[in-house]
C-alpha cells in the first residue's frame, strides 16, 4: 500500500515545511482545479513548481479541469511525475494520454463516482503498461474533507479482476477507519488529506495508514 498525502489539506502558509513533514510519503498528491470542471479553485502550477524544490517525493498531480491537454506542458515544467486527468473532461482522452507519453509523464485516468468504470477499459486495452494507473474517486471531486463512499470499491474490484497488474489509486475520505476497506478491495495507492496533514505527527500517520 502506497500513501499519497493530499496537499489540499496542508497549511498553505507553510508549504515548504509541510513537504518536509510528509517526507516519508510515497507520493505527494496535488489537486489542480479550474472552477469549471469542479465548483472550486485550488492552486496552479507556479505553486507546484515552488514546492517541487522542497521535496524529492514523486508528485502525483490530479487535474480536475475541463481542458487538461493545454496544461500538460505546465505539468512537466512544474515537476510532475504522475498526472491523472478525468475521462469526463472535454478533451479527447487519447490525445491527452498520447501527449503525456510524449512529455515523459506517467499518465493516469480518473473517474468520478457516477462514471461507469467500464468507460476506461478501452484506454487500458489500448495503452497497456503505458497507462500508469487508474484513479477511482471515493468522493465527489472538488472539495476536501468529504465522507468516504465504500460502494466505489466495486469499481476497484472490477479493475483488479480484469487487470490485476494495474495500479489503482483512490482519493477521498481515506483514514485509519476506511483504509482496511481499500486494502480488501485491492487498492494500491491511497490519497489521504486530513488524515495525514491534520495529524500532530504526519510521519506517524503515514506509518499507521501503511
Amino acid at each position: 500500500m502506497y500513501i499519497a498525502p493530499s496537499v489540499l489539506a496542508a497549511d498553505f502558509a507553510n508549504l515548504h515545511n509541510e513537504m518536509k513533514r510528509v517526507g516519508t510519503a510515497d507520493y505527494i498528491h496535488l489537486d489542480v482545479m479550474d472552477g469549471h470542471f469542479v465548483p472550486n479553485i485550488s492552486f496552479g502550477f507556479p505553486v507546484i513548481k515552488g514546492i517541487r524544490k522542497s521535496t524529492e517525493v514523486p508528485f502525483d498531480v490530479h487535474l480536475m479541469i475541463s481542458h487538461p491537454l493545454q496544461y500538460l506542458d505546465n505539468c512537466k515544467d512544474a515537476g510532475a511525475d504522475v498526472v491523472s486527468f478525468h475521462v469526463e473532461c472535454d478533451d479527447d482522452a487519447n490525445e491527452v494520454i498520447d501527449r503525456m507519453i510524449e512529455l515523459g509523464l506517467k499518465p493516469a485516468v480518473a473517474v468520478k463516482p457516477g462514471t461507469d468504470i467500464e468507460s476506461i477499459f478501452p484506454f487500458i486495452e489500448k495503452y497497456g503498461e503505458k497507462l500508469y494507473m487508474v484513479l477511482v474517486m471515493t468522493v465527489e471531486p472538488g472539495f476536501g474533507g468529504q465522507k468516504f463512499m465504500p460502494d466505489m470499491m466495486n469499481k476497484v474490484k472490477a479493475l483488479k479482476a480484469k487487470y490485476p497488474e494495474l495500479l489503482v489509486e483512490v482519493d477521498g475520505g481515506v483514514n485509519e477507519e476506511t483504509i482496511d476497506t481499500c486494502r480488501e478491495a485491492g487498492v494500491d495507492i491511497c490519497v489521504a488529506g486530513t488524515a495525514v496533514f491534520g495529524a500532530e505527527d504526519p510521519a506517524d500517520a503515514i506509518a499507521k495508514l501503511r
